[in-house]
C-alpha cells in the first residue's frame, strides 16, 4: 500500500495493470475506495460510502464495508485519554447552560477545550472553539504553555470571525484557563452569557470532545512534529482546509462545516 502511495497509485490499479490477473468486476469501485482511504485514513466504512455518493457511485454502505474488509481497510483504534484541566482554582465556576439548550443556528452555542500535543521533546497545547450548530472551528491556538493568554488568543479570534451578537452561550470547562478574570470578562464585554460543565463531568462538552478524538486520529497521531512552527503549519491546513470545508460530518449528514453553514436543515436540534 505505502509503495502504490508513493508512486501515486492505488493498489487495485496497480492489480488491474498487470498482465494475466482476471478482471475483478468490482476493480472500479475498489480503486475509487482505496482512493479515498488515502485520502482519509481515519474514515470508516459509512464516511467512506458517503464520499463515493458525493463523487456520483451508485453504491450501499453493506458493499463498501465488505470492500474494505477484503482489503484489508478496517482499524480499530484505542488512545487513553489525558486531562489538560486545572479546576481546583478559587475562581467563580458559571452554571452549565448549554445542556438543554435546542440549537436552531450558527452563533447560538460556542464550545471550547483545550488539548495536548506532543512533540518529539516537548509538549505543545491547543485550544479551540467551536460553533456546536455546525461544529466549525473558529477560533484556535496553539503554543508551548498553558498560560491564559493560549485561550485568549483562541477566543479573540472566534470573535473577531463571527462578530456575535449578545445572548451567545459560551461552554467550557470548569478549568483555571476558562475561569480567569481576563477570559470571562472578555467574553461579558461581547454580551457573550458563560457556561461551564458540571461538577466531576468534563464529558459535558461532548461536541469538543468528539473533535479532539478526530483531530488526533486524522492529523496529530499521524505527523511526528519537530517544532512548534512546523505543528503550527500543519494543524492550520487540517482546521481551516481540510476539518471545516471538506472532512464530512455524521452529525450534520455527511456534509463539511462550512458547506453546512451555507444551507442548514430548518429542523432545530440539541448541540
Amino acid at each position: 500500500m505505502e509503495m502504490c502511495r508513493l508512486a501515486g497509485v492505488s493498489r487495485a490499479g496497480f492489480y488491474r495493470s498487470q498482465d494475466g490477473v482476471e478482471q475483478d468486476p468490482d476493480m472500479d469501485l475498489r480503486d475509487a475506495i482505496q482512493r479515498t482511504a488515502l485520502d482519509w485514513p481515519a474514515y470508516g466504512y459509512r464516511r467512506i460510502t458517503a464520499e463515493l455518493r458525493r463523487q456520483d457511485w451508485e453504491v450501499n454502505h453493506k458493499r463498501v464495508l465488505r470492500l474494505m474488509r477484503e482489503d484489508n481497510l478496517l482499524c480499530i483504534r484505542h488512545r487513553k485519554f489525558v486531562t489538560t484541566t486545572n479546576s481546583n482554582h478559587g475562581l467563580r465556576v458559571y452554571p452549565n447552560l448549554a445542556a438543554e439548550m435546542k440549537l436552531a443556528g450558527m452563533d447560538q452555542l460556542w464550545v471550547a477545550d483545550i488539548t495536548y500535543i506532543r512533540l518529539i521533546k516537548e509538549f505543545i497545547y491547543l485550544a479551540v472553539i467551536l460553533d456546536a450548530y455546525s461544529r466549525r472551528v473558529i477560533g484556535w491556538e496553539l503554543d508551548n504553555t498553558l498560560e491564559d493568554e493560549l485561550t485568549l488568543a483562541a477566543l479573540r479570534m472566534a470573535i473577531r470571525q463571527r462578530r456575535p451578537r449578545p445572548g451567545l452561550v459560551h461552554h467550557s470547562d470548569r478549568g483555571v484557563q476558562y475561569a480567569s478574570r481576563d477570559y470571562t470578562e472578555l467574553l461579558k464585554h461581547h454580551g457573550i452569557d458563560i457556561s461551564m460543565s458540571g461538577k466531576a463531568n468534563p464529558w459535558d462538552n461532548a461536541a469538543c470532545e468528539s473533535f479532539m478524538k478526530t483531530l488526533k486520529y486524522e492529523e496529530v497521531y499521524r505527523k511526528e512534529y519537530r517544532t512548534l512552527a512546523e505543528a503550527r503549519t500543519s494543524i492550520q491546513t487540517f482546521l481551516e482546509d481540510v476539518y471545516n470545508e471538506r472532512r464530512l460530518h455524521s452529525a450534520l449528514g455527511y456534509v463539511p462545516p462550512a458547506e453546512f453553514e451555507q444551507s442548514p436543515p430548518p429542523a432545530k436540534r440539541k448541540h
